[in-house]
């Protein structure tokens, strides 16, 4: 009788632990029901006080024989479980995951569509003058790039290099897009200055040294123009899409995420390109992919390889800077193209027909 006793008691112990464990796992489904009403509502997903309230209920109802100390720690432990399930869940639940989204986002831009067929994003590191930027609108317009990138407010290593023609430049970018049917897209570095430069570009581009500016995410984010997010010099993937979900939280979703290379440990580039990023972002988010070449080396006598890489690796376009004497450039002068080695660029990387032939066209004249 002792040994039935003791088998039927395991046997009522092993059911008690499956119970349990579906009582935990329908707990954890409860958190996470929870937790996507409470998002819908704009509520915070975690209530400590909540959390302080149910263990206060627990005590008084235990009977026993587990004393108020080991209950309250049994329930702490569960309560510490449900919060990883919910981090999770808000992990996989992120907006811009292809999970939530299958097809690919296009943006449309007054004189670019960014998604589609590739692009291109061209211009100099500054704008410097007005006879500067009429000869590089001229010359993108005569080659059928319509999307003009120039700094009016740069960010530098050194305070005491070219920090940008400030608002003046942006006048100057807008006076040039509208000439010569562009679209503008340039940075934005503070807060103060988010509705300033949204008055004159059509894309706000968030620099690598802002990618974990939060306020400054937040802040596109409520202008309702695309933004151009780069990657930080060290951010991983991850934290990329997680300061692009800033971004759409605050009510913009038409991002574009910028590979432009990340800090390693060589020297011979002035950062190394992360041609994996390409088709691993593509994976994780429906956000087009664009890859600053220029940035990513630093050097002009492989941006074209690496421009086809970036192609070939599912890249929805390139950003590659040109200016109209480089050697005289205010800023970066050692990486920017010229026209001739512009348009050398632009046969090579074999960019769409549009493109190709205007470029052919130049060519054979």
């Amino acid at each position: 009788m002792n040994a039935e006793r003791l088998e039927s008691l395991r046997v009522e112990l092993e059911g008690v632990n499956h119970e349990l464990l579906a009582l935990f796992n329908r707990r954890a489904e409860l958190v996470t029901e929870a937790q996507d009403y409470k998002s819908g509502l704009g509520a915070d997903s975690f209530d400590p006080m909540r959390q302080q309230e149910m263990l206060a209920g627990l005590i008084r109802s235990n009977q026993g024989p587990f004393s108020d100390e080991t209950i309250k720690r049994l329930f702490s432990e569960v309560f510490r479980a449900s919060l990883g399930v919910m981090d999770e869940h808000r992990e996989s639940a992120l907006r811009v995951s292809r999970s939530r989204r299958e097809e690919d986002l296009i943006i449309q831009t007054p004189k670019a569509v960014i998604g589609k067929e590739n692009v291109l994003i061209a211009g100099p590191c500054s704008v410097e003058s007005e006879e500067q930027m009429d000869q590089v609108g001229r010359m993108l317009s005569s080659w059928g790039v319509t999307l003009l990138r120039g700094g009016a407010f740069k960010p530098r290593s050194s305070p005491y290099s070219f920090q940008g023609l400030g608002e003046r430049g942006l006048k100057i970018l807008r006076e040039t897009a509208d000439r010569y049917g562009l679209s503008v897209v340039s940075e934005v570095m503070d807060t103060r200055r988010v509705e300033l430069v949204a008055r004159y570009v059509d894309v706000l581009q968030i620099g690598a040294r802002n990618m974990q500016n939060f306020d400054l995410l937040k802040a596109v984010g409520k202008i309702g123009k695309p933004v151009l997010l780069k990657r930080g010099l060290c951010a991983t993937l991850d934290e990329l899409l997680h300061s692009a979900e800033y971004i759409i939280d605050s009510g913009n979703e038409e991002i574009i995420l910028c590979e432009r290379g990340i800090r390693t440990y060589e020297r011979q580039t002035r950062n190394t390109l992360d041609i994996s990023a390409v088709p691993l972002l593509r994976q994780m988010s429906y956000l087009p992919v664009v890859v600053d070449v220029t940035h990513a080396a630093g050097r002009k006598d492989i941006l074209a390889p690496l421009g086809r890489a970036a192609l070939a690796a599912g890249a929805n376009g390139l950003m590659v800077e040109m200016h109209p004497c480089p050697s005289l450039a205010r800023s970066d002068c050692q990486q920017q193209f010229d026209f001739d080695e512009f348009l050398q660029f632009v046969r090579e990387i074999g960019l769409p027909t549009p493109l190709r032939a205007v470029a052919s066209g130049k060519e054979s004249r």
